[in-house]
């Protein structure tokens, strides 16, 4: 039987009489973007009320398969809104590091929710915490320098900067002193001092590249003999401004009891054995306590040991007292074993002690005038004028504030005092201070972020 010749289709046809099934299109992208990171430089944050300049925060943020500019941040819950409303904090910037900023509405403590939301809706949240301290005078010259609570002794670093020191530990710490923050760059010489208790750094001066940093010289509060409390010592300064750098050069630690034996050998003139003797609190009428340190006019080697215990006479509306030790330098390098002192110099303060004693390159000194009392945030202070010579008469420049917290503590530098419009910057030890109205003294606060000194800038004529 003979076949008929098989017909072939169409290639096209052929396809076309196949079922296609309808798939659903996924974009590739979506897949690729991961989880947004959210990282703070700090988990903690200070600000005041009415505050200008406070403390920032850096927010850190990414997203894997996006750009960090495609990234948003911004507060999404608090705790306690009468501290801190998610509007009162601000965002500024558009790349992977932004700053925080908050402005707070009142006193105390609140958490934070910081939100960063990326690409693919998705989002990740980190937790500020977040205290705020009450109102105070001159917010606009004031700034915060936060890291410590108890800011006694300070310095200028050059270019903007200024080191200070700290009456309840042995750190010293770099500030930028027109911005609020934590410190730049600290130092800690306990080890090399050969130190284990605080030095109660209270005053300190630079001449050229060195520094002169004392303890205060007395007892603690409870009266007990600390020796640690005795030291003198010396660090050399490297750079300037942000890029200062210190080292330890030198110490000493027998100025206290060379003061002693000078005073008992001019017939207890001052009572400085019953001021220093275990058992006698320091800040006291009669105790013994020293808070100030700055050379004599045109000298590099005779230093003004200036005293916030004992007033002379000690009484109420008694005089200041200063002590020039006339060998200081000497004293740090070892050349002299003991101390020489000149003259003692009495000055009228309004019955007020010396809190710290400022020179400048004219011979123009600052002195910040206090109470010689233990708690005494709300005691009289003053700002004096004073030529540094023996005999001559302090002028008064200004009544300080306090109704804020704070005890006004330290002065860096001493303008030229005969420019109109001269400005001093002033900085308070807060460490006896309720900031955040919750009881707790600011040096017992568990955070550093949350400790914080005050520094002002006061217009002097």
């Amino acid at each position: 039987m003979t076949r008929s010749p098989r017909r072939l289709l169409p290639l096209a046809v052929a396809v076309a009489a196949v079922p296609v099934l309808a798939l659903p299109v996924v974009p590739a992208a979506a897949a690729s973007y991961g989880t947004p990171t959210i990282v703070f430089s700090a988990g903690y944050l200070s600000g005041a009320v009415g505050a200008t300049g406070d403390p920032t925060v850096a927010v850190t943020v990414a997203q894997s398969g996006a750009t960090a500019s495609a990234l948003t941040v911004a507060a999404s819950a608090s705790t306690r809104s009468a501290v801190a409303r998610t509007g009162d904090v601000a965002v500024t910037g558009t790349g992977g590091t932004r700053t925080l900023t908050v402005a707070a509405q009142g006193v105390g403590y609140t958490d934070l929710t910081i939100k960063v939301t990326g690409l693919g809706g998705k989002t990740a949240t980190r937790t500020l915490h977040y205290a705020a301290s009450p109102a105070v005078q001159y917010p606009a010259a004031s700034r915060y320098l936060t890291g410590s609570s108890d800011a006694s002794a300070a310095v200028d670093a050059g270019g903007g900067y200024i080191l200070v020191g700290d009456d309840e530990s042995n750190v010293l710490r770099l500030y930028d002193r027109d911005n609020s923050g934590a410190p730049l760059r600290t130092w800690d010489f306990s080890d090399a001092l050969g130190v284990s208790k605080e030095i109660d750094i209270e005053a300190a001066t630079r001449v050229g590249d060195t520094i002169y940093w004392t303890g205060s010289l007395g007892n603690n509060k409870d009266g007990q003999v600390k020796p640690d409390r005795h030291t003198l010592f010396t660090t050399t300064v490297t750079g300037s401004g942000a890029n200062t750098q210190l080292s330890l050069a030198g110490s000493h630690h027998g100025l206290r009891d060379d003061l002693i034996a000078w005073d008992s050998a001019h017939g207890d003139r001052y009572g400085f054995a019953a001021g220093a003797a275990d058992g006698q609190a320091p800040k006291q009428i009669d105790g013994f306590n020293v808070e100030g340190l700055e050379f004599a006019p045109g000298s590099t080697t005779t230093a003004y040991i200036g005293f916030r215990a004992p007033l002379t006479p000690a009484v109420t509306g008694g005089r200041a007292l200063l002590v020039p030790v006339t060998n200081l330098p000497s004293l740090l390098d070892g050349s002299a074993a003991h101390a020489t002192f000149g003259e003692p110099i009495e000055l009228d303060l309004g019955g007020l002690s010396i809190r710290d004693l400022r020179r400048n390159d004219l011979g123009q000194y600052l002195i910040v005038a206090g109470s010689w009392a233990a708690e005494d945030n709300s005691a009289p202070y003053a700002l004096y004028r004073w030529n540094g010579q023996p005999g001559s008469k302090p002028v008064k420049l200004l009544d300080l504030p306090t109704s804020d917290a704070g005890a006004w503590e330290a002065v860096p530098d001493v303008p030229n005092l005969d420019t109109p419009g001269a400005r001093a910057q002033l900085i308070t030890d807060d460490g006896s201070a309720d900031l955040y109205n919750d009881g707790t003294a600011a040096k017992d606060l568990t955070h550093p972020e949350w400790k914080k000194s005050r520094s002002t800038w006061f217009t002097l004529n």
